[in-house]
């Protein structure tokens, strides 16, 4: 599974914290392809260098529900 900035869904909480944070689309796809990843009630949690990516896959998408710095 190799993720592009094309399968990418970004909710509008996830894309005011990216924003907010400095994380851009890129390190998302990093996130999802290299990062560690952790099952949750609902997607996953990939937490890569200094931030973390909530997903869920969504048919061929990755929908992004939320982008933190990990503290």
């Amino acid at each position: 599974m190799v993720v592009a900035k094309q399968d990418l869904l970004i909710t509008k909480h996830a894309a005011d914290n990216m924003i907010i944070e400095g994380i851009t689309s890129h390190q998302v796809c990093d996130a999802i392809n290299k990062g560690s990843r952790f099952e949750q009630t609902d997607g996953y949690l990939s937490v890569y260098t200094y931030f973390s990516v909530a997903w869920k896959k969504f048919m061929n998408k990755y929908k992004i529900k939320t982008v933190f710095l990990n503290k």
